[in-house]
This record gives C-alpha cells, sequence and structure tokens, in this order.
C-alpha cells in the first residue's frame, strides 16, 4: 500500500470528537461536492463484523488503535472523496504526520454540546464512566492533537449540519460543482 499522496488524496479530512457529528457532515459535504464519502471507523467495523465497542471489550484499546491506524492509512492511500476519521485517530503520531498537508478539517463542539448530541451515554466506550468528566479529559488530551493537523477549525455548536457543510465549503474555499455535474446513478463521479 503506497503513502497518502496530498495531491490525489480525500478532498477534505474531518476529524473531531466523537458525536461532533464528522459522519453527518461529511456525507452532506460529500453531496454537495458530488464525491464519495467514507468513514473510517465504519471501514473497521465492517471488516471485523462488530462494532467498536465490541472491539474495545473483547479486544482492548491498543489492539482497536492498531486496527483504526490500518484503517485510516488505507482509506488515506484510496479514497479521493470527504474521510472522516474516528474521533482518536489523531493520537497515532504517524496517522498526524500522513494527514501533514491534507485538507483537514478539525470539527469542533464544547462539552454542553456534546451532552446535549449524544447524552454522554455509556454507548461510547471511552465514556462509560462519568461521561461528562471523561469527555472533558478527552479532549484535553485531544484538542491540541486536532488543531495540529487541521487546516482550519470549523465550530459545530448550535449549528445546523447544513450550515456546518457551509462553513466547511467556505473555510476551505471550495466551490461545489453546478448542480447538473454532480453525481447521479450511472454516471462517473466528477471529483
Amino acid at each position: 500500500m503506497s503513502a497518502p499522496d496530498p495531491a490525489n488524496g480525500p478532498v477534505v479530512v474531518l476529524v473531531g470528537p466523537m458525536g461532533v457529528g464528522k459522519s453527518t457532515v461529511g456525507e452532506l459535504l460529500a453531496a454537495r461536492l458530488g464525491t464519495a464519502f467514507r468513514d473510517s471507523d465504519a471501514d473497521i467495523v465492517a471488516a471485523q463484523g462488530r462494532s467498536i465497542a465490541e472491539i474495545f471489550v473483547d479486544d482492548g484499546e491498543t489492539h482497536f488503535r492498531e486496527l483504526e491506524r490500518a484503517a485510516v492509512r488505507r482509506a488515506l492511500a484510496e479514497h479521493p472523496g470527504v474521510l472522516a476519521l474516528g474521533g482518536g485517530a489523531v493520537l497515532d503520531a504517524a496517522t498526524r504526520a500522513e494527514l501533514t498537508g491534507l485538507p483537514v478539517v478539525y470539527l469542533s463542539m464544547e462539552v454542553a454540546e456534546a451532552a446535549r448530541r449524544t447524552g454522554l451515554n455509556t454507548a461510547r466506550p471511552l465514556l462509560a464512566v462519568n461521561p461528562r468528566q471523561q469527555w472533558k479529559k478527552l479532549m484535553e488530551g485531544r484538542r491540541h492533537l486536532y488543531t495540529e493537523v487541521a487546516r482550519v477549525c470549523v465550530a459545530t455548536d448550535d449549528r445546523a449540519p447544513e450550515e456546518v457543510v457551509d462553513a466547511v465549503l467556505d473555510a476551505l474555499e471550495l466551490t461545489p460543482p453546478p448542480a447538473e455535474e454532480l453525481r447521479t446513478p450511472g454516471k462517473e463521479n466528477p471529483v
């Protein structure tokens, strides 16, 4: 597998904490840009045939991070569209290095917004005990990594997903193709 090539890599890479809306925004952004969407966490779930929570419980976080590192590397090398990375993908130094030069957008939110969106429930393996405190602690350890890899930061607090998409397009100075050029079933993807 070749290393990611910024010239041929994803048109946008979304990073940020769990629950920030990377998948929702990513799907809308891909549709607006007339390209495909890919989620590295979904790649892991599909390959493993079980949820991320199950992988954490059965095999531990270290094993999950190995799977994540490989899934991100593969997606960066193969996917030319919009790519969403799992919340902890930036913990890996090699992944951060591979993101250099790519159009990475850090989608941010504050703890109050995280609580509203996710309920900070225990379905998230890293938030199983005292979710609010764990979320704050995770962000203290990751915020600087998100900003390190990102070309731009887009706050998602109190914004609808469509508003976040508009902010991402503006921040990266991307212009969606005219509606008649957007992908339709049976046509080649223009991006």
